[in-house]
């Protein structure tokens, strides 16, 4: 498949606020739990300031879905088929958190007792906008290496390790007595992204076509040779459903995201959970946050690119 920008940074923008509204729900829970110490409890302002940052990002993944549309002016149609489409539950999940995220900053900065309820709220639109996304593409049967509940498990799982990096950095910045156990849930994040990442691909690698050119032409002969694409200069079909890279290029990205997104941020918050130099802690985690980001949006490019669709057989196929 032809990888769209404009939904490669919806989906790595948006599910890394998802991420972080779950990351401060989840630190407000040890609070009321009494797992954070009451001596040292984290400032009001970490949870505006994350509440606010997860409002930019979806923000900005919700800007940026604009751009994938052919006419935008008609965008509030999406959410017509909500009741049979994940893409219109997507757009119906995406404001609600956005609202959610939105109140949780609010409720924090007046100090109302209501926050915690508008987190958990958080936390469950969150939770369902990375089912609706992923199901975008988990319920397209027809593409194997999307068709597996892996999909879901690697949007949930890497939107998290994201969101509980930039919990880490604001923690550096505003709440030092919370480095360590963010620190320590977004390396454990990253590792369990990078193990079902991996899965997908050794899976993915194993996968052969269904359909066949008998099938795509519908001639029974053993000895078909396809001999024309069908066209003579460019179509529909060649530019949407082909990224038109080589081989070469997609082992390069793959190797390059495994390494951005997973081992490279590993390493940095790692180091800046055992460092004991606020300086030194938020340089850290702000390098951990761009370098998993870029690492990211490499690996949502090759999760389009690698999707091979059936078509292709037949509109691609040269002799």
């Amino acid at each position: 498949m032809k990888p769209a920008f404009s939904v490669v940074f919806l989906t790595t923008l948006s599910g890394a606020g998802q991420g972080l509204l779950i990351a401060l729900f989840g630190v407000e829970c040890a609070m009321r739990l009494g797992l954070i110490a009451a001596s040292s409890p984290p400032p009001q302002m970490f949870f505006v300031l994350g509440a606010a940052l997860a409002v930019v990002l979806g923000g900005l993944g919700l800007l940026a879905s604009f751009f994938h549309l052919g006419h935008p002016e008609r965008a509030w149609r999406a959410i017509a088929m909500w009741r049979t489409s994940w893409l219109s539950r997507e757009c119906v999940a995406l404001p609600v958190f956005l609202a959610c995220a939105f109140a949780y900053g609010v409720a924090h900065w007046f100090g109302s007792p209501w926050s915690l309820a508008i987190g958990a709220f958080g936390a469950l639109a969150s939770v369902a906008l990375f089912v609706c996304t992923a199901m975008i593409y988990a319920c397209l049967r027809f593409l194997q290496e999307w068709a597996t509940p892996l999909t879901m498990v690697n949007f949930m799982l890497l939107g998290c390790a994201s969101g509980f990096t930039l919990a880490t950095t604001c923690a550096a910045w505003l709440a030092p007595s919370l480095v360590a156990t963010l620190a320590a849930c977004a390396c454990a994040l990253t590792l369990g992204g990078c193990a079902t990442r991996v899965a997908s691909l050794v899976r993915n690698a194993r996968l052969r076509p269904k359909s066949t050119v008998q099938s795509a032409t519908g001639i029974k002969s053993a000895k078909l040779v396809q001999k024309s694409r069908g066209f003579t200069a460019g179509a529909f079909n060649l530019r949407e459903f082909f990224h038109g890279q080589t081989q070469r290029t997609l082992r390069h990205v793959k190797w390059a995201f495994l390494v951005a997104a997973f081992a490279v941020p590993f390493v940095l918050i790692a180091l800046c959970g055992g460092s004991s130099s606020f300086a030194t802690s938020v340089w850290l985690m702000c390098a951990a946050c761009a370098v998993q980001y870029a690492g990211l949006v490499a690996e949502r490019w090759f999760f389009f690119a690698e999707a091979r669709h059936p078509q292709n057989l037949y509109y691609r196929q040269v002799s």
